[in-house]
């Protein structure tokens, strides 16, 4: 006989906060000057019946993804599969642009916000919209914040693990979180152009391997020796890939601010209290890790993450937590539960929607 907690993680019933989208087409050049890394899509041969393209940047294949990029049918087909009911989408992060200048990443963002806005609408709530702003500048970045929350009614956002360098945690993004508290947008957090590349000996893909995790936990460490949350309270903020390295880090972290007093200086409150402020993705594809990150950051704090449609995504996240054997209870949280929180502005939009109909 099944019992309820394996019934649970059997349904169709999960949120998965780290989804991606890429179009099948981007916009052509507006201004005088078409940046170097303005992205394009070129055919790519077909496989596994699907239809595929290159994304080029820069005149070179970034990556090549198939149509599950692109298509709202392909995509709600395989949701089923992966025991989920909704998924966040959001830019593939290269597409960020934080390397362009303000007005033309501006463009481009509009652009990728627009399109996930009609694959949300095409989804029929199955969809939820996270989007993208030009956080090398905080005011442009909180005019699109404004127009992505209020507009075109997402969710939240998507930011890089870092701006052309700088931290997250950094002061100087503080007005941009400051107006995510307040209009009570979620904030993911991916790793993007990670430090350390220089230190890894093989080939392209570790970079996703193990400079994604490196970074993204380096910018969970920036917002707690930063105090981004006893500044910012209500500020919803989750890492990708499980937080990467920081529940490796956090007790180092926790051990350093009781023995060295400029540490104790700088952080105002305990690094694991402040980590327990954050939430995680469960991308870690190994299922005592996801037991070990449950007992770090407690278990109201992980949601689903499965960075699909990409090759190197997980296929069965449901499955991983039950094999991390947290209980019903807590397995309830990890599948929908933390995300409903996380992602409060979505299930609010849809509460109120129910409402509405006769």
């Amino acid at each position: 006989m099944v019992d309820d907690a394996t019934q649970r993680l059997r349904c169709a019933c999960g949120i998965d906060v780290h989804a991606h989208m890429v179009p099948a087409e981007f916009p052509a050049y507006l201004g005088r000057r078409m940046p170097a890394q303005w992205p394009s899509t070129a055919a790519a041969p077909d496989a596994g019946g699907l239809c595929h393209r290159h994304v080029m940047i820069a005149g070179k294949n970034y990556r090549t993804v198939s149509e599950k990029s692109w298509s709202v049918t392909r995509r709600l087909a395989d949701l089923p599969a992966m025991g989920l009911a909704h998924q966040a989408i959001s830019p593939m992060p290269e597409l960020l642009s934080y390397w362009m200048e303000p007005a033309d990443a501006q463009e481009l963002l509009r652009y990728l916000n627009e399109q996930i806005a009609s694959m949300v609408a095409e989804g029929r709530g199955a969809l939820i919209g996270m989007g993208a702003v030009p956080l090398q500048d905080v005011d442009a970045a909180i005019v699109e914040l404004r127009y992505v929350i209020e507009t075109l009614g997402f969710a939240g956002v998507e930011i890089g693990s870092n701006v052309n360098g700088v931290p997250i945690g950094d002061p100087c993004f503080d007005p941009f979180f400051e107006a995510c508290e307040a209009l009570g947008a979620a904030v993911f957090v991916h790793a993007l152009k990670p430090t350390g590349m220089d230190r890894l000996v093989g080939p392209a893909p570790l970079q996703q391997v193990l400079a994604y995790p490196t970074d993204v936990g380096l910018a969970a460490a920036s917002v707690i020796t930063g105090n981004l949350m006893l500044r910012r309270p209500g500020l919803r903020i989750a890492f990708s890939h499980g937080g990467g390295t920081l529940a490796m880090l956090l007790p180092r972290l926790q051990q350093g601010w009781g023995v060295f007093p400029a540490l104790k200086e700088q952080v105002r409150t305990s690094p694991v209290e402040q980590a327990r402020q954050l939430f995680f993705d469960t991308l870690v594809f190994d299922a005592p890790t996801l037991a070990h990150l449950a007992t770090v950051f407690g278990p109201t704090q992980l949601m689903v993450g499965t960075d699909y449609p990409f090759n190197f995504h997980e296929r069965a996240p449901l499955a991983r937590i039950e094999a991390a054997g947290l209980g019903a209870d807590a397995a309830a949280l990890l599948t929908d539960g933390n995300a409903r929180r996380f992602l409060a502005r979505a299930f609010a939009a849809q509460t109120e929607s129910s409402k509405e109909r006769p």
